[in-house]
């Protein structure tokens, strides 16, 4: 399994998992190298104080917080610059000061040690905490399996007719439909129907909503693939700008905070351009993509689990990139991408990674994580507040999910414990299966894990060996690559972080789902009812489990076993279940009604009436406002339009009719003077 850390202390690593011919061998333990720094040199991450904060300065070109006691030490220990963590974005400043995110600043210095700096601010009163910035590092040169183009062919000559989806690969990604057709040789069967996130019954009532936005923070995703293009998130603001006023794309031009954040953000290289090409990237992001988005229903490549059905579109992913090449973020850059994903519209958080199991066997890993809530929160606090941020404040009161879900691969260190933060009691931690229901080789399990997926198990399918596969690649997961690592766009990976994306799409599924109802669910109720919808399968966590470690790098040189027996009741509450899932939301959630409209004087605020309706587009809407001197509507392209006129507060009704519907939503306009669009900046 492949191996990404975030390298915490010497012993302590934050890893990425999941991909083939790089399984850890004995010489490559994923642990860190003496080498790396476990942390960014001449850097800390400081809270103030909130009885500081009409000191502090928001601009990033300064070199002193204006407060004299701090200061002091600032010029004592050579800082040079001080950076606030998180960007101002004009449209949510006022949501992340009520969050406290805007006491949070990085400080570089010249001179000191990272310990002498971070003693002598510790101590200081205007300081609540002292983070120092632990580095990314990627521990691993490897790549996946690639799809070969004589495969593809031989899937397009295959009979696809009655598929669900006409997509070429559906046939071959048991973790879709498994019918318990695959992998038998010399009369043993490692493939049992129904071991897949049972995606039919929950097509039959939704296959994604472009309203929906997965974040995924990875490698960076390939937004020119074929079978993802049309499903990648873009920020139209920055886009247009761009395109058609000939924006310079170096410059923040929607006002968010990050320049030329088209499809996302580049966090490795500070820049809107997302990258995918390095020769030592994996493909990681794309593959984790193709399984939540890929496009269905095209007559291309794979199925996915929320990518629409070739007539409408799918959920959206938006590429927050932490890893590219050899180089890698440190912990301000992914606190910074959590924050980014909330603020534009992402409403779950994939991350396939995780902090080293804190149950890690250390003679194979050479470290051993978090082993407490409490002490990952002690140890990481702008990690914990910028994923506490995401929760709750992701998502609209308006819209089908207010808040967010933060799913995370639980961790390939075939450790009895998950790996933070996915281990956290609000986080969704995911344990991997193989085809048959028995737990993949690698995957964690037991104390703080959530729930499990499909992941593969290449190890498990060593022996299956025809003129099509070898080293058991069929057993894993088959999504989409970039070409510059498989020609043909396509192939496979395995661990936690392949069965990560399987929940992250299935939650997406069932916001889609809830989007298409017009009904409200928290992030609560969604998690609940996806625990309470898992199917039960610690029946087959019997007896012995073979399999050959190592196997893609060594052969089968190394006979391993594993007692299933240690896996019941430790797989969280069972196998994700996408038809159950949205069988709830069918029977749960609050009916979303027309909100009510802020906005400034002199200003436009543009509402989607058929956004809070089912079947919405059906009906016609008719606004009818009381007081029209203070704010005007004008129904537009299905869209209305209001304008505010001057300051203050009126009554209006909104008129749905049509399908046989008839009603009306009151609601109250508020107009104010000096204020933005949304009424209130």
């Amino acid at each position: 399994m492949k191996q990404i850390s975030i390298v915490a202390t010497l012993l302590m690593a934050l890893t990425l998992s999941g991909c083939l011919n790089d399984i850890d061998s004995p010489t490559n333990s994923g642990a860190p190298s003496e080498e790396l720094k476990p942390y960014v040199e001449g850097e800390l991450i400081v809270k103030f104080s909130p009885e500081v904060e009409g000191m502090l300065s928001t601009r990033s070109d300064v070199t002193r917080s204006s407060i004299p006691s701090v200061d002091k030490v600032f010029e004592s220990v050579g800082v040079y610059e001080v950076e606030r963590v998180f960007p101002v974005d004009s449209r949510r400043e006022s949501v992340t000061r009520e969050n406290g995110l805007h006491l949070w600043y990085v400080v570089r210095f010249r001179g000191e040690s990272v310990e002498s700096v971070e003693a002598k601010l510790s101590s200081l009163g205007e300081i609540q905490k002292v983070d120092k910035n632990r580095t990314v590092k990627r521990a691993y040169t490897g790549k996946a399996v690639p799809l070969s183009m004589d495969k593809i062919s031989r899937a397009m000559a295959a009979d696809n007719e009655g598929a669900a989806m006409n997509d070429e690969l559906l046939s071959a990604q048991w973790n879709l439909i498994n019918n318990g057709d695959l992998f038998t040789q010399d009369g043993v069967v490692k493939s049992k129907a129904g071991a897949d996130v049972n995606i039919l019954g929950a097509w039959a009532k939704s296959t994604g909503h472009e309203d929906v936005i997965v974040a995924v923070l990875d490698e960076g995703v390939c937004v020119e693939h074929p079978d993802l293009k049309d499903n990648i998130w873009v920020n139209e603001k920055e886009f247009l700008a761009i395109t058609e006023n000939s924006a310079n794309s170096y410059e923040d031009n929607d006002g968010n905070g990050y320049a030329g954040d088209v499809n996302g953000y580049n966090f490795v290289k500070r820049m809107g351009k997302i990258t995918w090409t390095d020769y030592l990237d994996s493909g990681h992001g794309s593959h984790v993509a193709g399984v939540i988005s890929a496009v269905n229903n095209n007559n291309q490549g794979v199925s996915s689990i929320a990518g629409g059905d070739g007539k409408s579109g799918g959920v959206k992913i938006m590429s927050c990139q932490i890893f590219s090449g050899v180089s890698g973020a440190s912990v301000l850059d992914v606190a910074r991408a959590m924050k980014y994903a909330a603020d534009n519209g992402a409403v779950i958080l994939q991350c396939s990674w995780g902090y080293v199991s804190g149950e890690a066997n250390i003679y194979d890993w050479g470290e051993q994580g978090f082993r407490t809530e409490e002490e990952w929160k002690e140890g990481s606090p702008l990690e914990f507040s910028a994923l506490d941020y995401f929760i709750h404040n992701a998502g609209s009161p308006n819209g089908a999910i207010n808040g967010g879900v933060v799913v995370f691969a639980g961790g390939n260190e075939s450790a009895p414990a998950a790996g933070f933060p996915g281990a956290a009691d609000f986080a969704v931690s995911v344990a991997a299966i193989a085809a048959d229901y028995t737990p993949a080789v690698y995957t964690n399990y037991g104390v703080g894990t959530s729930i499990s997926a499909p992941g593969g198990d290449q190890d498990y399918y060593w022996d299956y060996v025809d003129e099509n596969h070898k080293h058991g690649e069929v057993g894993c997961i088959l999504s989409t690559l970039p070409t510059n690592v498989s020609p043909s766009g396509y192939g496979y990976m395995e661990g936690t972080s392949m069965a990560c994306p399987h929940i992250s799409g299935v939650l997406a599924l069932a916001i889609s789902y809830a989007t298409e109802l017009a009904v409200q669910i928290t992030p609560e109720q969604l998690k609940a009812w996806m625990y309470e919808s898992a199917r039960p399968i610690d029946e087959y966590f019997k007896g012995t489990k073979f399999y050959h470690r190592y196997v893609a790098d060594l052969g089968p040189l190394q006979p391993m076993q594993m007692d299933l027996s240690l896996y019941a009741n430790n797989m969280g509450t069972g196998l994700i279940d996408a038809a159950a899932l949205l069988d709830k939301i069918g029977k749960g959630g609050t009916p979303l009604r027309f909100p009510n409209i802020y906005v400034g004087e002199g200003e436009s605020k543009v509402e989607v009436p058929a956004r809070y309706f089912a079947g919405g587009k059906a009906y016609s809407y008719t606004v009818t406002i009381d007081n029209q001197s203070i704010a005007s509507c004008e129904n537009k392209d299905d869209t209305l339009v209001f304008k505010g006129l001057q300051s203050g507060s009126t009554s209006a009704v909104l008129s749905v009719e049509g399908a046989g519907k008839s009603e009306q939503h009151t609601f109250t306009i508020t107009v104010r003077k000096g204020a933005g669009g949304n009424g209130w900046m």
